[in-house]
Protein backbone atom coordinates (compact mmCIF):
# COMPACT_ATOMS: atom_id res chain seq x y z
CA UNK A 1 0.00 0.00 0.00
CA UNK A 2 2.80 2.69 1.28
CA UNK A 3 4.40 1.54 -2.50
CA UNK A 4 1.22 2.43 -4.32
CA UNK A 5 0.90 5.72 -2.21
CA UNK A 6 4.66 6.16 -3.75
CA UNK A 7 4.31 5.67 -6.96
CA UNK A 8 0.89 8.21 -7.00
CA UNK A 9 3.08 10.71 -5.03
CA UNK A 10 6.00 10.45 -7.70
CA UNK A 11 3.31 10.81 -10.36
CA UNK A 12 1.84 14.14 -9.28
CA UNK A 13 5.28 15.59 -8.68
CA UNK A 14 6.14 14.93 -11.98
CA UNK A 15 2.90 16.31 -14.00
CA UNK A 16 3.19 19.76 -11.89
CA UNK A 17 7.06 19.59 -12.63
CA UNK A 18 5.88 19.38 -16.19
CA UNK A 19 2.90 22.07 -16.13
CA UNK A 20 5.40 24.13 -14.50
CA UNK A 21 7.77 24.48 -17.41
CA UNK A 22 4.58 24.81 -19.83
CA UNK A 23 3.33 27.49 -18.65
CA UNK A 24 6.54 29.82 -19.72
CA UNK A 25 5.90 28.21 -23.15
CA UNK A 26 2.13 29.27 -23.26
CA UNK A 27 2.69 32.46 -22.36
CA UNK A 28 5.37 33.30 -24.71
CA UNK A 29 3.14 32.23 -27.53
CA UNK A 30 0.29 33.79 -26.37
CA UNK A 31 2.67 36.72 -26.50
CA UNK A 32 4.10 35.91 -30.10
CA UNK A 33 0.27 35.57 -31.69
CA UNK A 34 -0.22 39.09 -30.60
CA UNK A 35 2.61 40.17 -32.15
CA UNK A 36 1.86 38.57 -35.11
CA UNK A 37 -1.26 40.07 -35.06
CA UNK A 38 -0.15 43.89 -34.56
CA UNK A 39 1.96 43.26 -37.62
CA UNK A 40 -0.84 42.05 -39.76
CA UNK A 41 -2.75 45.13 -39.24
CA UNK A 42 0.29 46.91 -39.72
CA UNK A 43 0.86 45.73 -43.37
CA UNK A 44 -2.87 46.19 -43.97
CA UNK A 45 -3.02 49.68 -43.02
CA UNK A 46 0.52 50.34 -45.16
CA UNK A 47 -1.19 48.25 -48.14
CA UNK A 48 -4.43 50.67 -47.71
CA UNK A 49 -1.94 53.62 -47.99
CA UNK A 50 -0.30 52.79 -50.78
CA UNK A 51 -3.66 51.71 -52.62
CA UNK A 52 -5.02 54.83 -51.71
CA UNK A 53 -2.29 56.98 -52.73
CA UNK A 54 -1.93 55.06 -56.27
CA UNK A 55 -5.19 55.43 -57.10
CA UNK A 56 -5.46 59.15 -56.22
CA UNK A 57 -1.98 60.29 -57.63
CA UNK A 58 -0.33 60.93 -54.34
CA UNK A 59 2.90 60.51 -54.78
CA UNK A 60 5.26 63.47 -55.22
CA UNK A 61 8.00 63.47 -57.59
CA UNK A 62 11.31 61.31 -56.15
CA UNK A 63 13.75 63.13 -54.61
CA UNK A 64 17.75 63.10 -55.21
CA UNK A 65 19.96 62.47 -52.43
CA UNK A 66 22.59 64.76 -52.36
CA UNK A 67 26.01 64.78 -50.53
CA UNK A 68 26.54 67.41 -48.30
CA UNK A 69 30.11 67.26 -49.55
CA UNK A 70 29.00 68.14 -52.97
CA UNK A 71 29.01 72.41 -54.09
CA UNK A 72 25.73 73.58 -54.36
CA UNK A 73 24.41 74.35 -58.16
CA UNK A 74 24.96 77.47 -59.27
CA UNK A 75 21.17 78.98 -60.25
CA UNK A 76 22.40 82.23 -61.78
CA UNK A 77 21.53 82.32 -65.44
CA UNK A 78 24.72 84.42 -66.44
CA UNK A 79 27.68 82.55 -64.28
CA UNK A 80 25.78 78.97 -65.51
CA UNK A 81 23.87 78.94 -68.82
CA UNK A 82 23.86 75.38 -68.92
CA UNK A 83 22.10 74.75 -65.84
CA UNK A 84 19.13 71.88 -65.89
CA UNK A 85 15.76 73.67 -65.15
CA UNK A 86 14.29 69.85 -65.23
CA UNK A 87 16.83 68.69 -62.30
CA UNK A 88 16.13 72.00 -60.34
CA UNK A 89 12.62 71.38 -60.68
CA UNK A 90 13.07 67.57 -59.25
CA UNK A 91 15.46 69.16 -56.21
CA UNK A 92 12.10 71.32 -54.96
CA UNK A 93 10.35 68.83 -52.15
CA UNK A 94 7.48 67.82 -53.20
CA UNK A 95 4.36 67.81 -50.79
CA UNK A 96 1.98 65.07 -51.15
CA UNK A 97 -1.58 65.57 -50.82
CA UNK A 98 -3.03 64.06 -47.56
CA UNK A 99 -4.74 61.09 -47.71
CA UNK A 100 -8.41 61.23 -47.48
CA UNK A 101 -10.86 59.55 -45.34
CA UNK A 102 -10.71 56.29 -43.48
CA UNK A 103 -8.03 53.75 -44.72
CA UNK A 104 -9.81 50.88 -43.10
CA UNK A 105 -13.61 50.69 -44.24
CA UNK A 106 -16.47 50.18 -41.37
CA UNK A 107 -18.60 51.82 -43.13
CA UNK A 108 -21.41 51.14 -46.09
CA UNK A 109 -22.54 54.79 -46.45
CA UNK A 110 -22.00 57.97 -45.10
CA UNK A 111 -24.46 57.71 -42.39
CA UNK A 112 -23.15 54.64 -40.93
CA UNK A 113 -19.52 57.12 -40.92
CA UNK A 114 -21.80 59.58 -39.06
CA UNK A 115 -23.09 57.77 -36.53
CA UNK A 116 -19.82 56.27 -35.72
CA UNK A 117 -17.69 58.93 -35.78
CA UNK A 118 -18.99 62.33 -35.80
CA UNK A 119 -16.60 63.68 -38.78
CA UNK A 120 -16.43 66.95 -40.73
CA UNK A 121 -17.59 66.87 -44.23
CA UNK A 122 -15.57 65.37 -46.71
CA UNK A 123 -14.75 62.72 -48.87
CA UNK A 124 -14.35 59.36 -46.65
CA UNK A 125 -14.50 55.51 -47.95
CA UNK A 126 -17.29 53.74 -47.97
CA UNK A 127 -18.58 49.67 -48.69
CA UNK A 128 -22.35 49.07 -49.31
CA UNK A 129 -22.08 45.84 -49.91
CA UNK A 130 -18.65 43.16 -48.51
CA UNK A 131 -18.80 42.23 -52.24
CA UNK A 132 -18.07 45.58 -53.54
CA UNK A 133 -14.12 47.74 -53.49
CA UNK A 134 -14.43 50.36 -51.23
CA UNK A 135 -14.74 53.39 -53.14
CA UNK A 136 -14.54 57.13 -52.50
CA UNK A 137 -17.68 59.31 -51.93
CA UNK A 138 -18.35 62.76 -50.22
CA UNK A 139 -20.21 62.59 -47.05
CA UNK A 140 -21.96 65.96 -46.36
CA UNK A 141 -21.79 66.08 -42.23
CA UNK A 142 -24.35 69.07 -42.41
CA UNK A 143 -27.40 69.67 -42.34
CA UNK A 144 -28.72 67.16 -39.98
CA UNK A 145 -25.88 64.63 -41.48
CA UNK A 146 -25.17 61.61 -42.70
CA UNK A 147 -25.48 62.64 -46.83
CA UNK A 148 -23.79 60.35 -49.10
CA UNK A 149 -23.57 62.86 -52.03
CA UNK A 150 -24.16 61.46 -55.52
CA UNK A 151 -24.01 64.47 -57.67
CA UNK A 152 -23.15 67.61 -57.60
CA UNK A 153 -22.58 70.72 -59.99
CA UNK A 154 -20.77 73.44 -59.35
CA UNK A 155 -18.78 75.38 -61.40
CA UNK A 156 -19.01 73.53 -65.35
CA UNK A 157 -15.41 72.17 -65.93
CA UNK A 158 -16.85 68.68 -65.72
CA UNK A 159 -18.49 67.56 -69.13
CA UNK A 160 -21.48 65.57 -68.07
CA UNK A 161 -22.33 64.75 -71.49
CA UNK A 162 -21.12 61.28 -71.67
CA UNK A 163 -22.04 58.02 -72.57
CA UNK A 164 -23.67 55.05 -70.91
CA UNK A 165 -20.23 53.40 -69.50
CA UNK A 166 -19.14 56.81 -67.90
CA UNK A 167 -22.28 57.11 -66.32
CA UNK A 168 -22.64 53.78 -65.27
CA UNK A 169 -19.17 53.58 -63.73
CA UNK A 170 -18.80 57.05 -62.32
CA UNK A 171 -16.84 60.32 -63.42
CA UNK A 172 -15.38 63.69 -62.40
CA UNK A 173 -13.09 65.07 -59.80
CA UNK A 174 -13.19 63.50 -55.76
CA UNK A 175 -10.92 65.72 -54.27
CA UNK A 176 -11.68 68.85 -53.17
CA UNK A 177 -15.28 70.01 -51.53
CA UNK A 178 -16.78 72.06 -54.67
CA UNK A 179 -15.43 69.24 -57.02
CA UNK A 180 -18.23 68.13 -59.47
CA UNK A 181 -18.83 64.74 -60.45
CA UNK A 182 -21.65 61.41 -61.02
CA UNK A 183 -21.26 58.77 -58.57
CA UNK A 184 -22.08 56.35 -61.13
CA UNK A 185 -25.35 54.68 -61.03
CA UNK A 186 -24.07 51.07 -60.01
CA UNK A 187 -22.61 52.27 -56.93
CA UNK A 188 -25.93 54.87 -56.51
CA UNK A 189 -27.81 51.55 -57.38
CA UNK A 190 -25.67 49.48 -54.22
CA UNK A 191 -26.42 52.61 -51.81
CA UNK A 192 -30.01 52.59 -52.60
CA UNK A 193 -30.85 48.78 -52.90
CA UNK A 194 -31.68 48.00 -49.30
CA UNK A 195 -34.33 49.55 -47.13
CA UNK A 196 -35.78 52.98 -47.68
CA UNK A 197 -33.43 55.79 -48.43
CA UNK A 198 -34.34 59.74 -48.50
CA UNK A 199 -33.09 61.74 -51.09
CA UNK A 200 -32.61 65.85 -51.07
CA UNK A 201 -31.97 67.23 -54.07
CA UNK A 202 -30.20 70.95 -53.19
CA UNK A 203 -30.33 73.73 -55.76
CA UNK A 204 -28.74 77.18 -55.99
CA UNK A 205 -29.93 79.76 -58.77
CA UNK A 206 -27.18 82.82 -59.83
CA UNK A 207 -28.57 85.35 -57.31
CA UNK A 208 -27.17 82.92 -54.70
CA UNK A 209 -31.22 82.10 -53.46
CA UNK A 210 -31.74 78.46 -52.12
CA UNK A 211 -34.09 75.40 -52.71
CA UNK A 212 -34.85 71.95 -51.95
CA UNK A 213 -36.45 68.85 -52.75
CA UNK A 214 -36.92 65.70 -51.00
CA UNK A 215 -38.39 62.22 -52.29
CA UNK A 216 -38.76 59.01 -50.09
CA UNK A 217 -38.46 55.70 -50.66
CA UNK A 218 -35.66 56.64 -53.72
CA UNK A 219 -34.21 53.71 -55.49
CA UNK A 220 -32.29 53.09 -58.49
CA UNK A 221 -32.39 49.68 -60.25
CA UNK A 222 -29.42 47.47 -61.42
CA UNK A 223 -27.72 47.69 -65.21
CA UNK A 224 -30.57 44.86 -66.36
CA UNK A 225 -33.25 47.04 -65.45
CA UNK A 226 -31.49 49.94 -67.03
CA UNK A 227 -30.84 51.95 -64.13
CA UNK A 228 -35.20 52.50 -63.51
CA UNK A 229 -36.04 55.34 -61.21
CA UNK A 230 -38.36 54.75 -58.60
CA UNK A 231 -39.74 57.30 -55.90
CA UNK A 232 -42.11 58.36 -53.22
CA UNK A 233 -43.36 61.40 -51.80
CA UNK A 234 -41.89 64.90 -52.61
CA UNK A 235 -41.81 67.53 -49.85
CA UNK A 236 -39.85 70.91 -50.11
CA UNK A 237 -40.17 74.40 -51.81
CA UNK A 238 -38.53 73.83 -55.40
CA UNK A 239 -42.01 71.65 -56.53
CA UNK A 240 -42.13 68.42 -57.80
CA UNK A 241 -39.78 68.36 -61.12
CA UNK A 242 -39.55 64.94 -60.78
CA UNK A 243 -42.99 63.61 -61.42
CA UNK A 244 -43.64 66.18 -64.02
CA UNK A 245 -45.17 69.16 -62.71
CA UNK A 246 -48.56 69.89 -61.23
CA UNK A 247 -50.99 68.49 -64.38
CA UNK A 248 -51.56 65.46 -65.88
CA UNK A 249 -50.02 66.39 -69.65
CA UNK A 250 -46.86 67.31 -68.24
CA UNK A 251 -46.56 64.22 -65.47
CA UNK A 252 -47.43 62.39 -69.29
CA UNK A 253 -44.76 63.34 -70.87
CA UNK A 254 -42.47 64.32 -68.19
CA UNK A 255 -42.35 62.52 -65.22
CA UNK A 256 -39.46 60.21 -64.74
CA UNK A 257 -40.88 58.01 -62.69
CA UNK A 258 -40.40 54.67 -63.67
CA UNK A 259 -38.25 55.79 -66.46
CA UNK A 260 -34.60 53.76 -67.63
CA UNK A 261 -31.48 56.14 -67.76
CA UNK A 262 -30.69 57.07 -70.84
CA UNK A 263 -27.15 58.33 -72.43
CA UNK A 264 -26.21 60.27 -75.51
CA UNK A 265 -24.79 56.34 -76.50
CA UNK A 266 -28.14 54.63 -75.29
CA UNK A 267 -31.92 56.11 -75.61
CA UNK A 268 -33.90 54.08 -73.21
CA UNK A 269 -36.49 57.16 -73.05
CA UNK A 270 -40.18 56.87 -74.63
CA UNK A 271 -39.72 60.39 -76.99
CA UNK A 272 -40.02 58.41 -80.20
CA UNK A 273 -39.13 61.25 -82.38
CA UNK A 274 -35.83 61.63 -81.18
CA UNK A 275 -33.31 61.17 -78.42
CA UNK A 276 -33.94 63.16 -75.07
CA UNK A 277 -30.23 62.58 -74.00
CA UNK A 278 -28.47 64.22 -77.71
CA UNK A 279 -31.09 67.01 -77.05
CA UNK A 280 -30.27 68.18 -73.47
CA UNK A 281 -26.80 67.34 -73.83
CA UNK A 282 -26.98 64.59 -70.28
CA UNK A 283 -27.69 61.50 -68.52
CA UNK A 284 -31.06 61.45 -67.12
CA UNK A 285 -34.19 59.21 -66.75
CA UNK A 286 -35.74 61.22 -69.84
CA UNK A 287 -39.36 60.23 -70.43
CA UNK A 288 -40.70 62.46 -73.65
CA UNK A 289 -38.17 64.57 -72.20
CA UNK A 290 -38.14 66.58 -68.54
CA UNK A 291 -39.23 68.88 -66.21
CA UNK A 292 -35.64 67.96 -64.45
CA UNK A 293 -32.21 67.62 -65.93
CA UNK A 294 -29.40 68.29 -63.58
CA UNK A 295 -27.44 66.83 -65.38
CA UNK A 296 -28.10 68.91 -68.25
CA UNK A 297 -25.49 71.86 -70.43
CA UNK A 298 -24.13 74.39 -67.90
CA UNK A 299 -25.16 77.54 -68.86
CA UNK A 300 -23.46 80.66 -66.90
CA UNK A 301 -25.92 83.48 -65.75
CA UNK A 302 -29.28 81.95 -65.04
CA UNK A 303 -31.50 82.59 -68.34
CA UNK A 304 -30.36 80.84 -71.79
CA UNK A 305 -31.53 80.47 -75.19
CA UNK A 306 -31.04 77.43 -76.99
CA UNK A 307 -32.87 75.36 -79.50
CA UNK A 308 -33.83 72.75 -76.42
CA UNK A 309 -34.08 73.19 -73.22
CA UNK A 310 -31.31 71.40 -71.57
CA UNK A 311 -29.73 73.50 -69.26
CA UNK A 312 -30.04 72.58 -65.85
CA UNK A 313 -32.63 73.05 -64.61
CA UNK A 314 -35.35 72.32 -62.37
CA UNK A 315 -38.39 73.77 -64.23
CA UNK A 316 -40.98 73.76 -61.14
CA UNK A 317 -38.39 76.38 -59.58
CA UNK A 318 -37.29 78.18 -62.09
CA UNK A 319 -38.63 77.43 -65.45
CA UNK A 320 -36.99 74.93 -67.86
CA UNK A 321 -35.04 78.13 -69.46
CA UNK A 322 -33.11 78.82 -66.79
CA UNK A 323 -29.96 77.05 -65.71
CA UNK A 324 -29.06 76.87 -61.78
CA UNK A 325 -25.34 77.35 -60.57
CA UNK A 326 -25.35 74.86 -58.15
CA UNK A 327 -26.85 71.47 -57.49
CA UNK A 328 -26.44 68.47 -55.39
CA UNK A 329 -27.90 65.25 -55.00
CA UNK A 330 -27.38 63.18 -51.79
CA UNK A 331 -28.90 60.47 -50.26
CA UNK A 332 -29.46 58.55 -46.74
CA UNK A 333 -31.35 56.17 -44.76
CA UNK A 334 -35.10 57.47 -44.68
CA UNK A 335 -35.13 56.73 -40.66
CA UNK A 336 -31.86 58.53 -39.85
CA UNK A 337 -32.54 61.95 -37.99
CA UNK A 338 -30.06 63.75 -35.66
CA UNK A 339 -32.60 65.33 -33.54
CA UNK A 340 -29.54 67.48 -32.48
CA UNK A 341 -28.64 68.96 -36.09
CA UNK A 342 -32.08 68.68 -37.87
CA UNK A 343 -34.10 66.94 -40.23
CA UNK A 344 -31.80 67.84 -43.37
CA UNK A 345 -34.63 70.56 -44.68
CA UNK A 346 -31.94 72.71 -45.06
CA UNK A 347 -31.74 76.65 -43.87
CA UNK A 348 -34.30 77.29 -46.73
CA UNK A 349 -36.92 74.98 -45.47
Amino acid sequence: MSLLLLVLFCQVMASADFFAHQAPCELELEELRRSVRMLENTLLIGAWKIDHMRRHKHFGLPQPSMNQSDPAPDSNPKTNPHRNTTEEFERVPQNPHPTAGNLIVHDKDCSELYDRLRPVSGFYRIRPRATLEPFLAYCDMEDGGGWTVIQRRRHGRVNFNRDWVDYRDGFGEFKLWNDEFWLGNELIHSLLEEGENLMKIDLTDWTGKKSHAMYNNFRVADEKDKYRLSFGQYSGRAGDALSGGSNMVEQWSASQAGMYFSTRDQDNDRFLQGSCAQENQGGWWYNRCHAANLNGKFYRGGEYKAKFDNGVVWGTWKGLWYSLRHTTMKVRPQLFLDSSLGSGAGPDG
